[in-house]
């Protein structure tokens, strides 16, 4: 489903996932899973509970690593890089927005989203900053900049989220069941956001959902079942079985 003429951000190659190898509990998660994902594609993880979505996602992430196979992120070959190298990789061109949202509740909104290039540069630059400011006006929060994310409602504490995730500029953006604690309202707002970054800064997203009206916004839906790709293509061919639920 990938457009072949746009930049590959991401690929995995016959990638496999087992936890407690060669022991009793062993548990194969992922089965030989191979995808592509291109600059500017927003594509939907779709599965039962259990399937493999989120291991898949901590993998592509690198916040996991697999069990054989191989991963590329923006043609660096992951495997065998030492953890000090995959953090960079990861810091440099992944951003990453979870179901709950992991902001520091005593920082600020603007805080929260500088962290990540606190964590990497120390004391953000005027432009790092300005950039963070945009981003969250362009979320809608531009007043509630200097408001502890603890005096914020779940809408906004996502929004900050986004924003926090944008703030390295990021050539893939991962989401982990993003609208998962939201009202239905809420939930099509943020969504919204993803769409509009998409579009705006074409950076490529996976977003794991178990509503199937937003999985059936992304234009490009990957199903796994019992930690196998049953079905990868466009979202209006889904079979009506292979439903995010």
């Amino acid at each position: 489903m990938s457009n072949q003429n746009q930049q590959v951000v991401l690929q995995l190659n016959k990638i496999n996932k087992i936890f407690n190898p060669n022991t009793p509990l062993a548990n194969h998660v992922l089965h030989d899973i191979s995808l592509q994902v291109s600059r500017g594609e927003l594509v939907a993880l779709v599965g039962t509970s259990g399937s493999g979505k989120s291991t898949l996602l901590n993998v592509m992430g690198l916040l996991d690593v697999s069990s054989s196979g191989e991963l590329y992120i923006q043609d660096h070959l992951t495997q065998g890089l030492s953890e000090q190298q995959r953090t960079q990789l990861r810091s440099e061109s992944i951003g990453f927005v979870f179901q709950f949202h992991h902001l520091i509740n005593a920082f600020s909104a603007l805080e929260n989203v500088l962290m990540p290039l606190m964590l990497r540069y120390g004391k953000p630059s005027k432009e790092q900053t300005e950039y963070a400011k945009y981003l969250l006006n362009e979320v809608g929060l531009s007043k509630f900049i200097y408001k502890p994310t603890n005096k914020l409602s779940g809408g906004q504490q996502q929004r900050v989220a986004i924003a926090r995730a944008l703030v390295s500029r990021p050539a893939l953006v991962l989401a982990d069941e993003p609208t998962g604690n939201l009202d239905t309202q809420t939930a099509d707002e943020v969504f919204n956001l993803f769409e509009r970054f998409n579009i705006e800064h074409q950076c490529a997203i996976v977003i794991v959902t178990h509503d199937p009206r937003l999985s059936a916004r992304c234009p490009r839906t990957i199903r796994l079942d019992d930690g196998r790709i049953v079905y990868d293509g466009a979202s209006v061919d889904l079979p009506t079985n292979f439903q995010a639920t």
